[in-house]
């Protein structure tokens, strides 16, 4: 098989010895203490811990309905699937996203039509746009809360397309005496990959008001069949039948169970990040360099992505980051911009070209120091 074009990584490079991470992951006594519990319990699989998390998670999230499952692309997935997307459908997503949300359009063997965000300052998907780009064929529309930042569905609801919330960033509550961003539309995807705010390595979570929707999810998640290991392995059932083409996207007890502690967490973590984002606005005030939704007081505070004034500055900024063995990123390539998707119709993305053009993401997570802040806004203005 020929491997012309694909990337490698450089494997005889040794790792860099961050000084500053761009996020950070700790895993609590309570967590490990749960995790143990799984191990020595003889049952790893989808279980009662996944349960219990499920429970926790829709209390917490204020919905009636919460499937656990593999990992965030799934959650997008066996969401997509659940509201009816399939051959020939389309479905309208930001170019200015993780790639999962058009990889999952595509698996289901849908067009991806990608629509803008609104601006660099304010990079949460267009709904005027998302309008613009609606034919027939629509059949679905994936919103992003960018950074954990409220997307407003509202003029994207009751318009014959479902509405599908990519909620990756938005984990845990918006505000230090608040709940988490609402679900207003048909499903939500959560995403528990190492950089999220409720990180387990890896795992998802699909959530969703209605019950018949939320039968079909607990369906797919688990090759649509009409009973689990589990519950044959106490007895409660015998047998199953397969009642559709589902997937396996089933969660580890460990991760359900190292999960639902960690959920106690996210109301001060998540305190700390907003506070973090306004020390790096206030730090950054007369550089030039700007914070994204930094006028937003509601939010989760899941990355910290600054606005350079200068156009094509991105590469020489983390350079000098590097230097100073910061770690830095980039939310997101754009979609249209992939060479997977270079074939997708084209469409005026004016604002998500500009942010390609603008943003890096610098260091946040809840054991960031404010003297780690100040030192990644020197080392970025003193760059420019």
């Amino acid at each position: 098989m020929s491997t012309a074009g694909i990337a490698t990584p450089a494997q005889a490079a040794p790792p860099v010895r961050w000084r500053t991470r761009l996020s950070d992951l700790r895993v609590s006594p309570a967590q490990r203490a749960a995790a143990l519990e799984v191990l020595d319990s003889g049952w790893l699989s989808m279980g009662p811990r996944t349960a219990a998390f499920e429970r926790a998670f829709a209390d917490a999230a204020n919905v009636d309905h919460a499937f656990a499952v593999a990992n965030g692309t799934a959650a997008l997935l066996v969401a997509l699937k659940a509201v009816g997307v399939s051959p020939g459908d389309e479905v309208i997503v930001p170019s200015l996203t993780f790639v999962a949300d058009a990889s999952v359009v595509r698996q289901l063997g849908a067009t991806p039509v990608l629509a803008d965000i609104t601006s660099v300052d304010r990079p949460l998907v267009d709904a005027d746009d998302v309008l613009r780009a609606v034919t027939p064929r629509t059949r679905a529309v994936i919103v992003v809360h960018y950074a954990g930042v409220r997307m407003d569905v509202t003029p994207l609801l009751g318009r014959g397309f479902s509405v599908v919330e990519d909620a990756a960033h938005a984990i845990g509550p918006i505000a230090d005496d608040g709940g988490w961003i609402p679900l207003l539309g048909d499903a939500a995807a959560y995403s528990f990959f190492a950089n999220k705010n409720l990180p387990l390595g890896e795992g998802g979570m699909v959530t969703t008001r209605d019950h018949m929707l939320g039968e079909r999810i607990r369906l797919l998640r688990s090759h649509a069949m009409t009973s689990g290991t589990w519950d044959r392995h106490r007895g409660h059932a015998t047998d199953y039948d397969v009642v559709d083409v589902g997937v396996n996207a089933r969660l580890t007890e460990v991760q359900a169970a190292m999960g639902e502690v960690g959920l106690a967490d996210l109301p001060v973590h998540n305190t700390v990040r907003r506070r973090l984002l306004r020390t790096y606005a206030d730090a950054f005030a007369g550089s030039g360099v700007r914070m994204a939704l930094a006028d937003e007081a509601s939010t989760t505070g899941h990355i910290a992505v600054a606005v350079l004034p200068e156009p094509g500055s991105r590469p020489r900024i983390r350079a000098a980051l590097m230097d100073y063995r910061i770690q830095s990123s980039f939310h997101y390539p754009p979609i249209h911009a992939m060479t997977a998707y270079r074939d997708l119709p084209s469409r005026p993305l004016p604002h998500t070209k500009e942010a390609a053009d603008r943003f890096v993401t610098l260091p946040l997570h809840p054991y960031l120091t404010d003297s780690e802040v100040h030192e990644v806004v020197s080392v970025v203005t003193a760059a420019l």
